[in-house]
């Protein structure tokens, strides 16, 4: 416990990203200290993303061929402790934020990692600490319309208000309840969203003041309300613009098909900075494609059926042509583009947040 808090302490102090999960709920009266001072950091950082332009300059990243944003992918990735998820998912669900409110938002979710069953049922995949690979557990995962507005909310009084910045106990409450449920600091995560493809929603979930209105109750997790299947690449610099016309290349049918949502081709902003970024280490992907279905029957109905076949290179069931590339003699077709094979990692999500115009 001693070793965590003092881990966690240093991010604390920084406001890491994300970490807010663990504020005091909406629900409890602020002291009158904590009007005054979050009164006083309104005052001192009421910024727009007007502030923050420069953020919105690919100048630099399409003279190298790269593709240009559709939007700002931010998320943070917890390593939750066994048989603590319940209480993870409580305080995110009772937190204090507005964030459907702010300018630029698209959507949110926070997910939790699962394996899949042959059977069509998912089991959560805690990792172990002992390999690292509790990292990730959990996943928060917010869409901005630009970088600009992500700036704007990380450097405003928004950001600390969800974040347990606005009072001492409010502070002290946030490190507490950390230590007790992390194994160790969260390890923020920024994308350029590429290719960005997403449905209108069907209803939007209801919010409160910006914020989901969700029952938790510490003890069950809440119920998935998205599924969303990944797959990492490990792109090197040489080869990621032709790595992305690949990709734009692609004939897509995602929009056709029941229970799609979104699609977005994850760029890693490895230049990206602030409290709680660190540098990219070389096992970490560079680009991470990212589909998020209805639910887990959705995204089986997509890969059992032709569309799968059809954008991945298989033929499709009846078809009497094969693939220009499935004819080359082996060692002829297009060489792999990656350092080592993709990854796919599988997720539930949930406390869903969207706009009426979706991701």
């Amino acid at each position: 416990y001693t070793s965590t808090m003092m881990k966690i302490l240093p991010l604390l102090l920084l406001g890491a990203v994300g970490v807010g999960a663990f504020a005091p709920a909406s629900r409890r009266a602020a002291s009158p200290h904590a009007l005054r001072m979050s009164s006083t950091v309104e005052e001192d950082t009421a910024v727009g993303a007007d502030s923050f332009l420069q953020d919105d300059d690919e100048s630099d990243l399409t003279s190298k061929g790269l593709l240009k944003r559709d939007r700002y992918v931010a998320t943070n990735r917890f390593a939750v402790r066994p048989g603590k998820e319940a209480k993870f998912e409580k305080r995110w669900a009772t937190r204090k934020s507005r964030l459907a409110s702010l300018d630029g938002f698209r959507y949110f979710h926070l997910m939790r990692r699962v394996t899949l069953n042959d059977d069509g049922s998912s089991t959560y995949d805690g990792g172990d600490k002992k390999d690292e690979t509790n990292m990730g557990n959990y996943v928060s995962f917010t869409v901005w319309e630009k970088k600009s507005h992500f700036s704007a909310w990380r450097k405003g009084d928004a950001f600390k208000e969800a974040h347990g910045g606005t009072s001492i106990g409010a502070f002290l409450s946030t490190m507490v309840n950390s230590a007790l449920v992390l194994q160790g600091p969260p390890r923020p995560a920024f994308y350029d969203g590429l290719l960005m493809q997403s449905t209108k929603p069907e209803s939007i979930p209801e919010t409160v003041d910006g914020w989901r209105n969700v029952a938790a109750d510490g003890i069950n997790v809440l119920p998935a309300e998205c599924f969303v299947a990944c797959n990492q690449f490990y792109v090197p610099a040489e080869n990621a613009a032709s790595f992305e016309q690949r990709w734009a290349k692609r004939e897509s049918k995602l929009k056709e098909c029941d229970g799609f949502v979104a699609f977005s081709m994850l760029r890693r902003d490895g230049q990206a900075k602030g409290h709680g970024t660190s540098p990219m280490t070389p096992d970490e992907a560079t680009y991470q494609s990212t589909t998020i279905w209805r639910d887990r029957a959705a995204f089986d109905a997509w890969r059992e059926g032709n569309n799968f076949r059809q954008a991945h290179g298989q033929k499709a069931e009846g078809e009497k042509k094969e693939s220009e590339e499935a004819k080359k003699p082996e060692g002829q077709g297009p060489p792999p583009q990656w350092s080592k094979p993709p990854t796919p990692v599988f997720y539930e999500g949930t406390l869903v947040i969207t706009g009426e115009e979706g991701a």
